[in-house]
């Protein structure tokens, strides 16, 4: 009985120890963000829990009354930094799906617009992509979030405009091999309307390459959000990320209170790794030119 495409799948994404490391610190990252309200020790975003005498405290510390342990430590305003990772995860993630998603969505109808109508539609498409493109990503969203201003929301827009563009580079490659092919010809015999023809039987095709870039291209808005969070023009403090939380423990590093800053930058590493170790396997497995 011949293999199922699901079962290849299945069988060539598992072949890799690599793929399966990545899997699991992605499961893993995803857990603790979605879980975080019911696993953190604490809410450290609640004032009204937090005493001040427990700032800085080292991990494996209790606080005054010995009822709680920091495993990780707390921060100059007495969070527990292992809640404040579950949190920040939480945060990272959603900015990062939600730009991406979009991203994804608008990019894949700039390029099989472009693709499909060619001529004049396809020139004028693409010279606003390649415009867009010319800019660093960084810069480009340093200057949306100094008009936008903080918060999540803005950081969000912000790297929809900067990610955009490389999906609809992408998708216009694939669907420039698309737009000749028998299946096209045929829906254009049967007088289906451009929409359809497009988003019916040219997305479904050109999905796989948008699929690995979009996988790899989450963890790079994660660490672009990082980064702006970080140089303090993302995220709001009442709404940290995982750069935010990697700021508030950069003034205290040379005084010694590394883990401030540290455990959260592990977060953000583990989380990282393991979405370009998935997106690398998906780029093997789904590369049309791989013979099976």
């Amino acid at each position: 009985m011949p293999e199922t495409p699901w079962q290849r799948f299945r069988r060539e994404f598992f072949a890799s120890w690599l793929a399966i490391l990545g899997l699991v610190l992605l499961l893993l990252a995803v857990g603790v963000a979605v879980l975080a309200p019911w696993i953190s020790p604490q809410n450290p975003y609640d004032i009204g829990t937090l005493d001040i005498l427990d700032a800085k405290l080292p991990p494996g510390s209790a606080n005054m009354d010995q009822s709680t342990i920091f495993w990780l430590g707390t921060d100059g305003l007495a969070r527990d930094v292992m809640s404040a990772i579950f949190y920040g995860m939480r945060t990272s993630l959603i900015v990062g799906v939600v730009s991406v998603s979009v991203a994804l969505a608008i990019g894949s109808l700039v390029g099989l617009a472009a693709a499909y109508f060619g001529g004049k539609v396809d020139s004028i498409l693409m010279r606003i992509v390649d415009l867009q493109l010319s800019f660093p990503a960084i810069l480009l969203a340093l200057i949306l979030l100094a008009t936008l201003g903080k918060g999540v929301d803005k950081v969000i827009v912000a790297l929809i405009a900067v990610q955009w563009a490389y999906f609809a580079r992408a998708a216009r490659g694939a669907a420039l091999v698309e737009r000749n092919k028998e299946y096209v010809d045929a829906a254009r015999c049967l007088s289906l309307s451009a929409p359809r023809i497009l988003l019916r039987h040219m997305l479904p095709n050109c999905m796989p390459p948008l699929i690995v870039i979009g996988t790899i291209d989450l963890a790079h808005a994660i660490a672009l959000e990082s980064t702006l969070s970080f140089l303090g023009v993302g995220v709001p403090v009442t709404q940290p990320s995982l750069g935010m939380l990697i700021s508030n423990g950069f003034e205290y590093i040379l005084s010694g209170h590394y883990w401030i800053s540290f455990f959260p930058g592990l977060a953000l590493a583990i989380a990282i790794i393991g979405i370009n170790l998935v997106g690398d396997q998906l780029r093997d497995v789904l590369n049309p030119h791989n013979v099976h």
